[in-house]
């Protein structure tokens, strides 16, 4: 199916968030024109102003969406764009229920779809921000995972469990697979009607500099906010949060991957896993102990390094990248390239 080209106008949903906005700079600096998606008039300003100043005010445009539960809530955000980057998924820590967490990520994620076939009569491919979570059962034993893999097991918790289910992870974990699995149900319905296609990103872990609205660490989203809290953690941490293990990505590679997805011819109708590698927490505070500490206030915690040095460091969770490697050929940062420009942007806000 034909993809984007230089010129074309993309939107971009839930635009201001921490992946979304590396997206919409990513497409920009690469001669795309881009609409994204906000809730409130504040967080266009903020986005007007940030991609103003790096010379992009003619290139970028906001329009407010301030309830993606909404019926039609982006039929007219979907009218006259080329491709969308659906990357809206509301999470924040204050969920009460599993259904504040399933409900917007289904709900938003069909109707973005529902949207784009009645009134999306120019796009030609849909880029939708899924999750590792969507992919992995968590497990006792090293698993490497790939893309024809399900996490069937925290659905399936909420269903017979209910409100008896932790809400966090699993019903985090269980919100990511049932989007993503309604957006594939969807277009298998409307495969006659619809004249795009659509690719899923699948990222784990996301770190790296964040250029979305924030001034605190509590402000940070949430593997960022974890992320520098241990690095800089000013008291012992447990054998277990420091040996804690999970696979990893740079936030710039994920946003270049969804690009990349909607250039890419052969990306259509394939589910991608994005991953960098493994890492632990022990490795994450080695890296920044390697680098000279730009920040004021926080200095960088040790840890136990001696728990790597014994050469028995597990690793439960890992992902085959064949695909991604293969569609998209990404070349990831590296952790202490990720380490550094992150703690050298929280040095330039004064931390």
């Amino acid at each position: 199916m034909p993809t984007i080209i230089k010129g074309d106008k993309v939107l971009v949903s839930g635009a201001n968030g921490y992946i979304a906005m590396w997206v919409v700079r990513t497409l920009l600096e690469r001669g795309y024109a881009v609409r994204g998606t906000v809730r409130s008039a504040s967080k266009a300003k903020f986005m007007e102003a940030y991609f103003s100043a790096l010379g992009y005010a003619d290139k970028f445009e906001s329009v407010i969406v301030d309830d993606i539960m909404k019926d039609g809530a982006f039929d007219e955000a979907v009218k006259g764009v080329d491709a969308i980057a659906h990357t809206a998924s509301p999470f924040t820590g204050n969920v009460q229920t599993h259904d504040d967490l399933i409900k917007p990520a289904v709900k938003g994620t069909v109707g973005m779809l529902e949207s784009a076939l009645k009134h999306g009569t120019q796009v030609r491919r849909i880029v939708i921000t899924s999750s590792g979570a969507a992919v992995i059962s968590p497990l006792d034993t090293p698993t490497v995972f790939t893309e024809v893999d399900w996490n069937e097991k925290d659905p399936q918790s909420v269903k017979e469990l209910g409100d008896k289910a932790p809400i966090l992870p699993t019903g985090y974990r269980a919100s990511k697979t049932l989007a993503e699995k309604a957006a594939w149900s969807f277009v298998e319905e409307h495969k006659a009607e619809i004249g795009w296609d659509i690719s899923v990103i699948n990222p784990p872990f996301v770190f790296g500099p964040a250029i979305h609205d924030f001034t605190t660490i509590a402000s940070l989203n949430t593997s960022l906010q974890i992320w520098i809290s241990t690095v800089t953690s000013s008291t012992p941490l447990p054998k277990e949060h420091l040996l804690y293990s999970e696979s990893w990505v740079d936030v710039r590679d994920v946003a270049l991957a969804h690009v990349l997805s909607l250039e890419k011819p052969d990306a259509g109708g394939e589910r991608i896993i994005v991953s960098a590698g493994t890492w632990n927490w022990q490795e994450w505070i080695d890296t920044a102990n390697l680098l000279e500490n730009p920040l004021k206030t926080l200095p960088f915690y040790k840890g136990e390094p001696s728990l790597l040095e014994a050469g028995k460091v597990e690793y439960l969770i890992s992902f085959n990248t064949e695909k991604e490697q293969r569609i998209l050929g990404i070349k990831h940062h590296t952790k202490l390239e990720t380490a550094r420009d992150t703690l050298e942007d929280f040095a330039k806000r004064g931390w």
